[in-house]
């Protein structure tokens, strides 16, 4: 039988440890070959290597979280999201063909999902920014903290991240989506384009416009772009 994920794995990634037990996907376990190319593990994963398949999901179920985050705005139902593309994908995987990555791939199967989540929810999702998970969700877009000893400093930091995420959450859906995938998840536009099935010109679009409402919208508040890292 193969051995349950152990305690210290939860401890190191809960997250992975949600997706293994709630998902119940048959005989994950820990696995030594987290050096291996994505192209290795699809391989060994669609040969019955449930060991690989566990590698990728360390890999990019962080990734594919944020983007469920990013459509559904609630944190259990982006686990919930996450959960059901993992077993999709874990279903999939020996009808997947490689004609893209492994992450645009999934990336695709977990939107698609969270777009159905939220118009099932018939609704947009009313619950608050949450601090600890936007901090996931867009780190880049947020200010680091930093050890620091004026409170001042500290203050205008917290600020200047509470309007980053609001100014994300004011782009319209294709517009956030590119710029975050490009600022946070760090895909190439080419990626971008291949992850959202439009043309890499309307990815660079998109990116552009929306770069140039962030800016706006922070210089009206009196933030200097320069001042967010």
């Amino acid at each position: 039988m193969v051995e349950a994920v152990g305690e210290q794995d939860r401890k190191d990634n809960p997250r992975v440890d949600a997706v293994t037990t709630l998902g119940r996907l048959p005989g994950l376990a820990r696995t030594d070959n987290a050096s291996h190319t994505d192209a290795d593990l699809i391989r060994d994963a669609q040969a019955n290597d449930h060991a690989a398949f566990e590698t990728l999901v360390r890999r990019y179920s962080e990734r594919a979280f944020r983007a469920a985050y990013r459509v559904v705005r609630d944190q259990q139902a982006a686990e919930e999201v996450l959960q059901e593309a993992l077993i999709k994908a874990y279903r999939a995987l020996p009808r997947f063909e490689a004609r893209s990555s492994f992450y645009t791939w999934l990336y695709r199967i977990t939107v698609n999902l969270a777009l159905d989540w939220r118009r099932r929810s018939k609704r947009e999702p009313t619950v608050e920014w949450d601090d600890a998970i936007a901090h996931e969700v867009d780190p880049r877009g947020l200010v680091a903290a930093t050890v620091s000893v004026d409170p001042e400093v500290e203050m205008r930091r917290h600020e200047i991240r509470d309007l980053v995420s609001a100014g994300i959450q004011t782009l319209p859906d294709g517009q956030r989506e590119v710029l975050l995938l490009r600022e946070v998840d760090g895909l190439s536009y080419e990626e971008i384009a291949e992850s959202m099935q439009i043309s890499k010109g309307t990815v660079m679009s998109r990116l552009h416009y929306a770069r140039k409402k962030m800016i706006v919208f922070l210089a009206q508040r009196g933030v200097d772009p320069e001042d967010v890292i």
